[in-house]
C-alpha cells in the first residue's frame, strides 16, 4: 500500500504525528508491533499514575485520624492495585485505537522496519512481512529501560518497570538502582503498601539528581523521615541472585564503603535506551550518535523523507516532549511553519510523594549560564491551603535574571505541583516578568498563591513570610 506518511510506532509521539497529518489531509498509517499508545499509555505514564493513586488513597485512608474520620484498618491489596492499574491502560489504548479510527488512519500490525525507497517492510506476529511506501516516513519507535552491564535484567529477580508494575505477588523487601523520577515513583508506591525499600543512587547529589539540589536535599529529608534508605554516590557492583533471594553489594564512590543489601528483589531503573536497533538504519546510512537518531530542528534525519521523534532522538525522553516533536514535524511536511521547540522550556514532572515539577535553569544551571540571578522560596508550610489540606510538605522556588526580571526557571515540591508548573511554562514563552507575576492576583485559598510569593520573596515584597 502506498501512503503520504507512514509512521513507525505508536506511542505519544507516534499517534499524535498520524492524527495531525490527518487533519492536515494526508493519506497516513502507522505501524506497531505491541499495544497501540506505546509505553506511556500501556506501561509507562498511565498505568504508574494509576499505581501511585492506590497508594496515595492508602496514605490518606491510613491519616484518616488527622482529618477527623475514624476507619478500621486497612490493608493493601495488591493484585487489586495492579488489577487497577492495568485496567485504566488497557481503557487509554482503546482510545487511541477509537482516535486513529475516527481521523481514517491505517493500523499495520507487526514490526516495522525501514527499507530503501521510502518503503517500511511489516512483519506481523505470523512472520508474514507486507511492504508499504510513503512519501514521507517518521520513525517514533521510543525506548525502552537501560540494561546496565552488571545488572542483568532477568525479569524475576532484577526487574525493570514493565515487571514492577504487573508483578504477581508484592515483595517484602526491595532495591531499586537509580533515583530518577522512575525510582523515585516506585519507590514511594511499594513502600506506601509496606515494602521495605532501599534506593541506591550513582550520582553524588542523591535522589533526582537532575533537579535543582534544594528539590534534592528536601525529598532525600521526607523520604528518610518515611523510612526509605538512601545511599548516595553509591555504585551497585553485584547482584547475586543465587540464593532465594538477592544480595546487592554497593560502594560509596567517596568513602570506599561496601554495604550488602539482602532483599527480594532489585528493580533496575537506571534510565532509558533507545529503540534504534533492526528497524533499517544501517541500510539507509542514517546517522547516529550514542544509539539516537541526528536530526535538525524539524527533525528531518540525514536521509530526505526520513524522520525521527521522541525518545529515539537526543533531548528529554519525556511523552509531552515526544508529542510536540510530532506536531512540529508533521506541519513542516505540511508546508506550514511551525516554530522549533525551545528546550529550556520543557516541564518536567515527577510523581512521587510529594510531587516535583520544574522548568527552566536551576539556580546552579543559571550562575553557569553567566547570570546574576534573584531567588525566591515560598515553603507550603506558609500556606493556608496547604495547610487546610494536610499537604504541607515542600515549597517553590522561583529563579529571576536581576537585570532585566527574566524569568529563568522554577522548581516545585509538594502536594499537586505537577498541575502548577503550567503557570510557569506558559509565563516563560510569554516573557513574563518577575514583578508582572507578582501583580498578577491569585486566587486565595490555593497552592498556586505559593509560586507569587515566592516571586515576592524574591524582590522583598513578600507578605505571608
Amino acid at each position: 500500500m502506498s501512503f503520504d506518511l507512514i509512521v513507525i510506532g505508536t506511542g505519544p509521539g507516534g499517534y499524535p504525528a498520524a492524527i495531525r497529518a490527518s487533519q492536515l489531509g494526508m493519506k497516513v498509517a502507522v505501524v506497531e508491533k505491541e499495544s497501540l499508545g506505546g509505553i506511556c499509555l500501556n506501561w509507562g505514564c498511565i498505568p504508574t499514575k494509576a499505581l501511585l493513586k492506590s497508594a496515595q488513597v492508602f496514605e490518606y485512608i491510613n491519616h484518616a485520624e488527622d482529618y477527623g474520620i475514624k476507619v478500621g484498618k486497612p490493608k493493601a491489596d495488591f493484585t487489586g492495585m495492579v488489577k487497577r492499574s492495568r485496567g485504566v491502560a488497557d481503557g487509554m489504548s482503546k482510545g487511541v485505537t477509537f482516535l486513529l479510527k475516527k481521523n481514517k488512519v491505517t493500523v499495520l500490525n507487526g514490526f516495522g522496519k525501514l527499507a530503501r525507497g521510502k518503503k517500511v517492510e511489516v512483519t506481523d506476529e505470523s512472520g508474514k512481512t507486507t511492504t508499504h511506501d510513503a512519501k514521507h516516513i517518521i520513525v517514533a519507535t521510543g525506548g525502552r529501560a537501560k540494561e546496565l552491564p552488571n545488572l542483568p535484567i532477568d525479569g524475576t529477580k532484577i526487574i525493570e518497570y514493565r515487571k514492577a508494575m504487573s508483578l504477581e505477588k508484592q515483595p517484602k523487601s526491595m532495591v531499586i538502582v537509580g533515583a530518577g523520577a522512575i525510582g523515585v515513583e516506585f519507590a514511594y508506591f511499594y513502600h506506601s503498601i509496606g515494602t521495605e525499600v532501599t534506593i541506591v543512587e550513582f550520582m553524588e547529589q542523591g535522589l533526582v539528581p537532575r533537579e535543582d539540589k534544594d528539590i534534592s536535599k528536601q525529598l532525600g529529608r521526607i523520604y528518610k523521615k518515611k523510612g526509605i534508605k538512601i545511599l548516595g554516590n553509591t555504585a551497585v557492583e553485584t547482584v547475586d541472585t543465587k540464593g532465594k533471594g538477592c544480595v546487592v553489594t554497593a560502594k560509596n564512590r567517596k568513602t570506599g564503603k561496601v554495604e550488602t543489601i539482602n532483599c527480594d528483589v532489585v528493580l533496575s531503573a537506571a534510565g532509558v535506551s533507545p529503540n534504534t536497533e533492526n528497524i533499517g538504519l544501517e541500510a539507509l546510512g542514517i546517522v547516529t550518535e550514542r544509539g539516537l537518531i541526528k536530526v535538525d530542528e524539524f527533525y528531518n534525519t540525514n536521509v530526505a523523507g526520513i524522520y525521527a521523534i521522541g525518545d529515539v532522538v537526543a533531548g528529554p525522553a519525556l511523552a509531552h516532549v515526544a508529542t510536540a516533536e510530532a506536531i512540529v514535524c508533521v506541519e513542516k511536511i505540511a508546508g506550514e511553519n511551525p516554530s522549533p521547540i525551545d528546550y529550556n522550556n520543557i516541564p518536567g514532572c515527577t510523581y512521587c510523594s510529594p510531587e516535583i515539577a520544574s522548568v527552566g535553569y536551576t539556580e546552579q544551571g543559571a550562575k553557569d549560564a553567566g547570570y546574576e540571578i534573584k531567588v525566591g522560596k515560598f515553603p507550603f508550610s506558609a500556606s493556608g491551603k496547604a495547610s487546610a489540606a494536610g499537604a504541607k510538605e515542600g515549597f517553590v522556588k522561583v529563579i529571576f535574571d536581576a537585570k532585566y526580571g527574566e524569568f529563568l526557571g522554577a522548581h516545585m515540591l509538594g502536594a499537586n505541583v505537577t498541575e502548577m508548573i503550567a503557570e510557569v511554562v506558559a509565563a516563560r514563552k510569554l516573557e513574563t516578568t518577575g514583578h508582572e507575576i507578582i501583580k498578577t492576583i491569585h486566587p486565595h485559598p490555593t497552592m498556586s498563591e505559593a509560586v507569587m510569593e515566592a516571586a515576592a520573596e524574591a524582590y522583598g515584597e513578600v507578605i505571608h513570610l
